[in-house]
This record gives C-alpha cells, structure tokens and sequence, in this order.
C-alpha cells in the first residue's frame, strides 16, 4: 500500500535526492520512502495540535470575555 503523496513528492526531488538519502539514513531510516512517510505524519500531528491548541484557546478566551462582562454589571455606576 503505497502513499501516492510519498511517491510524488520523491519523484519531483531530483537534485536534492542525494542530499535526503543521506539526510533519511542519519536519521536511521532504510529507505527514502518511509523517511517521507513519517515526515508527513509528523506534520499531520504537528497541525492538528495546533488547530485543537488554537480551539482550546478560542474557548478559553469566550470563558474570560463571560466572566468579564458578568463583573462589570455588578456595580450600577459604572
């Protein structure tokens, strides 16, 4: 089951081929493919977090922006 992704992207490498062969097998990997594979999971991942990050973050804001207006209207002057 190959990732057409992957193999698109290792087809239009042609001059920096050399350079991520030798980068994938520093970093362990036995071939190219399944360095490519993990890097696109890995960015995945990396996205995804920041998109719950950020909704987290949303809801957070709305929370305090509740609070906020809820303490204003306490006091009558002002």
């Amino acid at each position: 089951m190959e990732n057409q992704v992957v193999s698109e992207i290792i087809a239009n490498l042609k001059g920096r081929r050399k350079y991520e062969e030798k980068k994938a097998k520093k970093l362990g990997y036995d071939c190219l493919y399944k360095y490519f594979e993990d890097k696109l999971e890995k960015k995945e991942a990396l996205i995804l977090e920041k998109e719950t990050l950020a909704m987290s973050l949303e809801a957070q804001n709305e929370s305090s922006k509740k609070e906020k207006l809820s303490q204003k209207s306490s006091c009558g002057c002002c």
